[in-house]
């Protein structure tokens, strides 16, 4: 395990990038699996590496958020306008500013890439994409921000493939 640790902490945004890249790109493959309910490849090689890509993309701009966000609490408990927090209120605390103000930007930047890759405009069911931070990413990323720093990227990466599988069983036919 150091040698993620120590992967994690030499190359912050390339290792979150390569968890999101394949992570991420399986979420999407498993929902159609579930949504099938069988075992095939719903992309060609182009849309993978498409995929991958855009899931490297988002995984920058996550990085860069688990690390703002962090200091946004911090500065507000020094500001006095957080109480003086810590485990899982500030957990909750960085979870719910984060996915408040970011999650959106996020949840409208992965719709428009996918778009992109498919070479569509579908913006239907983006609703199910907001409520998403409610009652998937807050409580998760509250789990999420109580691990040590080298750790948050891998959980969060992990997170989209858990929140793959549960959208393929709520879209199954």
């Amino acid at each position: 395990m150091s040698w993620y640790v120590d992967f994690v902490k030499a190359y912050p945004i390339i290792s979150a990038m390569i968890q999101f890249a394949m992570l991420g790109t399986f979420g999407d493959i498993v929902s159609h699996w579930i949504v099938r309910k069988k075992i095939f490849n719903p992309y060609d090689l182009k849309t993978i590496l498409l995929k991958m890509l855009e899931w490297a993309i988002l995984a920058i701009f996550i990085k860069y958020a688990f690390i703002g966000f962090n200091g946004f609490v911090e500065s507000l408990i020094a500001h006095n306008y957080l109480p003086n927090l810590s485990g899982l209120g500030k957990s909750f605390a960085i979870s719910t500013a984060m996915n408040l103000q970011f999650g959106p930007f996020l949840v409208i930047a992965h719709r428009v890439l996918d778009n992109l890759i498919a070479k569509q405009n579908n913006w239907k069911n983006l609703d199910k994409g907001f409520y998403s931070l409610l009652w998937f990413w807050i409580p998760a990323h509250t789990i999420t921000f109580i691990l040590p720093k080298e750790f948050q990227i891998g959980l969060a990466a992990l997170w989209s493939l858990a929140l793959g599988i549960i959208l393929g069983f709520y879209n199954r036919k």
